[in-house]
């Protein structure tokens, strides 16, 4: 066991090129990678730390994933699920750029609607489900064609079935 693993530290293997996810609500690592269509087959080296102690959350994750940028949509996606995440941009082994997830006040073509008989789930209707956030802290969404509010569990899983 080496002197850091002793003392209580975690060590995870530097990337040359990818991306690093911190601050991911602990729990969620998984409905993250899950976004991302990340199984394990793609050849990318992906590292994942669970339930790591943080004092700007109290618990949080971490993945990194070599070779591998995000999409818009993707990181939107993000954050619904890990609101509090950062995004470490890595080049040459080196942070080159560092954001915050931002949860937009309007999200449109990201999730569905929950209630079955709203406009935006109709096939021969040409629109897209649009959602007002009316809460971040628990997450709420609220539908701006039928105010069907869905919580932060139904959206999780439109993203995350296991």
């Amino acid at each position: 066991m080496t002197q850091k693993a002793q003392s209580g530290k975690i060590r995870i293997v530097r990337i040359k090129a990818g991306i690093v996810i911190d601050h991911i609500r602990a729990g969620h690592a998984l409905d993250v990678l899950k976004i991302l269509g990340i199984t394990g087959k793609e050849g990318n080296v992906v590292s994942l730390a669970m339930n790591i102690r943080s004092s700007r959350i109290g618990r949080k994750d971490i993945v990194k994933i070599e070779d591998r940028i995000l999409k818009k949509s993707e990181l939107d996606r993000i954050a619904l699920v890990a609101p509090e995440a950062s995004i470490n941009v890595i080049e040459d082994s080196h942070v080159v750029k560092k954001t915050r997830v931002k949860l937009p006040d309007e999200i449109t073509d990201v999730v569905e609607c929950t209630n079955k008989r709203c406009v935006t789930n109709k096939e021969r209707e040409p629109i897209r489900a649009k959602f007002e956030v009316v809460s971040r802290q628990p997450l709420k969404l609220k539908c701006s064609y039928c105010w069907t509010i869905i919580e932060e569990d139904d959206i999780i899983a439109q993203f995350c079935t296991y």
